[in-house]
């Protein structure tokens, strides 16, 4: 492994707690390559690669695509030697965890998990408004568009998603605590967990990510 590689960041934290947007900022800032399981997915199955056939057919029979298909998708997609990844939403549960662990072994990594408090979640999910390809976040309080409803880079039309209402939120919400807690002793028994103050300015949070992985 080259002796510059940065520690490898895996993003853990609710649906909207900023994961999305800080990663996005480190990526700029740092030289981190970013993964997004749903994104490599889409990814894949636009090459229209053996194995974005293999996960078109599974997503259009309407199931899960598996977790041994998700290692696959990572393998494919990762260079450990050269570059340092950011891993957002992935892991969901301690198996991933374990699986990730694994796939990262001989590197360095640390696990940034983002607290916030369930109600200020519901509150800053309503008001995300994003790109429909997910790349661009915006916050129609803390980090709002210079034009209402188009995205300041692309000037693509911003949209709410369906998951970002307030009912599917709450259920979301008891789906995540049911299974962040055993990934979080993973981490925390490894040595690897490191919690940042995620209600926090979107700046703050960036300095305090920078200080406490020492960037």
């Amino acid at each position: 492994m080259v002796d510059s590689i940065k520690k490898h960041l895996i993003l853990l934290g609710a649906p909207g707690s900023g994961k999305g947007t800080q990663s996005a900022i480190l990526c700029d800032k740092n030289g981190y390559g970013h993964i997004s399981t749903g994104n490599l997915l889409r990814s894949e199955i636009a090459k229209g690669s053996e194995l974005g056939l293999k996960v078109k057919s599974v997503m259009d029979s309407g199931n899960l695509v598996s977790d041994d298909l998700v290692v696959e998708l990572l393998k494919a997609n990762l260079d450990l030697a050269t570059s340092s990844y950011i891993f957002d939403g992935y892991p969901r549960n301690l198996e991933q965890a374990k699986t990730l662990d694994g796939i990262l072994s001989g590197t360095d990594s640390v696990a940034l998990y983002f607290e916030l408090d369930t109600e200020l979640l519901v509150d800053r999910l309503t008001k995300r408004r994003v790109t429909k390809d997910g790349k661009y976040i915006y916050n129609l309080d803390t980090n709002p568009p210079k034009v209402d409803g188009v995205c300041d880079v692309t000037g693509q039309e911003l949209i709410h998603r369906d998951d970002d209402k307030e009912e599917v939120i709450r259920s979301r919400m008891e789906v995540f605590e049911s299974t962040i807690s055993p990934v979080l002793d993973f981490y925390r028994s490894a040595g690897k967990l490191v919690a940042v103050n995620a209600s926090a300015a979107l700046d703050d949070v960036y300095k305090e990510i920078i200080e406490k992985i020492n960037l």
